[in-house]
């Protein structure tokens, strides 16, 4: 079973894709927490387990932890991303 790893920084609209944004621009949302890409997860149809105490390799002074997705092995993980992003900007509608 491989995990697929969310990192909040994917989502970040304050994050260049140089520093490590993985989504349009219009896609992306302002401080993701990663609650709202765990429920996203859910939303997409994936078990999600929150690690709230690791830090993004671009980021390494800032913990704001990462979620694993499992189960995922039947989508890519740029398509994954896609979905989650979608359903994280809903959440925030």
């Amino acid at each position: 079973m491989v995990e697929k790893v969310l990192w909040p920084a994917y989502f970040d609209a304050e994050k260049t894709r140089n520093e490590g944004r993985r989504v349009a621009a219009e896609m992306a949302v302002d401080e993701p927490t990663v609650d709202e890409i765990a429920q996203a997860v859910q939303q997409v149809g994936y078990d999600a387990i929150i690690e709230r105490d690791k830090a993004y390799s671009r980021e390494n002074w800032n913990e704001r932890g990462r979620v694993l997705v499992q189960n995922a092995d039947d989508s890519s993980k740029n398509d994954l991303i896609q979905a989650v992003a979608a359903y994280v900007a809903a959440l925030r509608d």
